[in-house]
């Protein structure tokens, strides 16, 4: 028995084993075969849908060029009938989703020890991997292209990090770590009337972009929390980055930490469903877990007349996957009370594509920083 997963092939004779790779939890597949530049488009979607995966010989960037192929051929599938609800078409668009990603993590690259690609006009992926996986270990792996191209992506926004207006400076997320590319909840913290500078509670701190617009703003002493160890490196790189390293301090908690603060601040996970990778568990939260978690405790942590300040999309809600009374009923069980509210609309493109499927969700979308109180202060 080996400590990792392995994936197996039958080669020239030889039947060939070696680590597989997935950050984002795909089994290994069961049954693989070798294909190079001379396998067509249409027999590797036909594999690839039947759950053979294909172990890449050829030119890597046919290999990019084939798995743009495969995605076509995925995105011509025919349409089922349009959804009766927002909540059917949420489901139906998740069900797709991971249909096309099962499909597309069918198409499979060769690793050496060193994370060095064995193929014609490959490139560099050595750090992106390291990043990723930790250093080489010297063992021979094999990752879906899909996969590693994500790292290719996540270590080029490590490099050149994300602008952040309310900042004028820009945050470098790691990998697995959400970027925020998405400002509005960064506005809305930027913009509300701080309740002190004296401290703050940053929960879930991500990248520690949040912890750093209130450093920015001058609170004086930041607590910021996460207990993923990627977003708790990320969170320290960046504020020692941005100069805050003094006034900023990132550790590793389970929401809270000890005390209390005249501010605690927490923008959870949004929709109220099963993350189907570890990168989605910054936007799906089952059962609402870490919003819960956030209200039920939030009393105990604030200091006397302090507020919370929940940043919160309303997706869910035109979704049918949670109810504005569900969350009202949350806020008031925890002995809260909300003493306030900022709104702020969407930016980003989806908003405003009506061939999105969760266009209907997506355009209605508001995202909310709650005010809140201890019933009794």
């Amino acid at each position: 028995m080996t400590e990792f997963p392995t994936v197996a092939w039958p080669e020239a004779g030889v039947t060939h084993q070696v680590r597989w790779r997935s950050e984002a939890g795909v089994p290994a597949p069961k049954r693989v075969v070798v294909a190079d530049d001379t396998t067509t488009a249409d027999a590797a979607y036909r594999l690839a849908c039947e759950g053979t995966a294909l172990l890449w010989r050829g030119d890597f960037q046919n290999a990019r060029q084939l798995l743009q192929a495969l995605n076509r051929r995925a995105e011509r599938k025919p349409r089922k009938a349009a959804a009766a609800t927002p909540l059917d078409a949420f489901h139906l668009h998740r069900q797709a989703q991971s249909q096309r990603a099962r499909t597309l993590g069918m198409l499979l690259i060769p690793l050496d020890g060193d994370y060095a690609i064995p193929l014609r006009r490959a490139p560099d992926v050595k750090l992106a991997c390291e990043e990723a996986y930790g250093p080489a270990t010297g063992d021979a792996s094999a990752v879906s292209l899909r996969e590693l191209l994500g790292l290719i992506g996540a270590h080029e926004w490590r490099r050149k990090g994300v602008e952040i207006a309310a900042l004028n400076a820009r945050i470098h997320p790691h990998y697995g770590v959400f970027s925020p590319v998405r400002g509005e909840y960064v506005d809305l913290v930027a913009r509300a009337p701080l309740p002190s500078l004296d401290a703050a509670f940053d929960i879930g701190a991500g990248t520690g972009v949040l912890a750093a617009v209130l450093a920015s703003r001058g609170v004086k002493r930041v607590v910021a929390t996460d207990q993923d160890p990627r977003a708790l490196a990320c969170a320290r790189d960046n504020v020692e980055r941005l100069g805050y390293g003094d006034r900023i301090e990132v550790v590793e908690a389970d929401l809270f930490p000890p005390g209390r603060a005249p501010l605690v601040v927490c923008n959870p996970p949004w929709v109220p469903a099963r993350p189907s990778s570890p990168i989605e568990s910054a936007v799906f939260d089952p059962d609402s877990r870490m919003l819960r978690g956030f209200l039920a405790g939030l009393k105990d942590h604030l200091a006397p007349g302090g507020e919370g300040w929940l940043i919160l999309s309303d997706f869910a809600e035109h979704l049918g996957l949670r109810s504005r009374d569900e969350l009202l009923e949350a806020i008031a069980q925890a002995g809260l009370e909300v003493a306030g509210r900022d709104d702020i609309r969407p930016r980003h493109p989806k908003a405003a594509d009506p061939s999105d499927p969760l266009y209907r969700a997506r355009a209605a979308e508001v995202t909310s920083l709650w005010r809140l109180k201890a019933k009794d202060a």
